[in-house]
């Protein structure tokens, strides 16, 4: 990979091998994937003829209010209020939907402006931006599955070359690189 660079005007570039282009589309895959919350077509504002029962399963169905019990998930959606289960559960009632979406979109965006076999990537400010966060978001459900702390070097030290972690460690240490490299360009 290149590093990204910044762009005159605003926004980045860089270029990204195939792989790596590969990489980043199955793991941004994933992490969409996980916070789908069900058919697109059950969403309100979809054309079915059901949207307000739509939007009142989306509100109010099972489960709306509790934390997802997936780790990734509950990562990537915590809850508002820690100490507070009830009111935490009426802000998750609330506001996951929208944050599910606002993820989803993101990631879209980031894969929109992935080319499938690498090569250059300009990006806008905007479209930066969906990248950082698209980005970030791989790197907390990856992280989240292999149980990374705050002593991630220490972690990664320990293991060795032909441990089955080894290359996902090294594939988080990448992910954080790349998305340093992109805030250092919009910096």
């Amino acid at each position: 990979m290149e590093p990204f660079r910044s762009v005159r005007g605003g926004g980045a570039r860089a270029w990204l091998a195939a792989a790596e282009a590969s990489l980043l589309r199955s793991l941004v895959g994933q992490v969409m994937s996980l916070v789908e919350s069900g058919d697109p077509a059950d969403e309100p504002g979809s054309g079915t003829d059901d949207d307000l029962a739509a939007l009142e399963a989306m509100v109010h169905g099972p489960g709306a209010d509790t934390i997802p019990e997936d780790p990734v998930l509950a990562r990537l959606l915590p809850d508002g209020y820690r100490d507070d289960p009830e009111a935490a559960g009426e802000f998750r009632r609330y506001t996951e939907p929208a944050l599910r979406s606002a993820k989803h979109a993101t990631a879209q965006e980031m894969l929109d402006t992935l080319p499938e076999a690498g090569g250059r990537i300009q990006l806008t400010q905007d479209q930066a931006l969906s990248w950082l966060k698209a980005l970030n978001d791989v790197r907390l459900a990856l992280g989240v599955r292999l149980g990374v702390t705050e002593d991630f070097e220490e972690q990664w030290a320990r293991l060795k070359p032909d441990d089955p972690q080894w290359t996902a460690f090294e594939v988080y240490a990448w992910l954080g690189a790349v998305q340093e490299s992109l805030v250092q360009a919009l910096a």
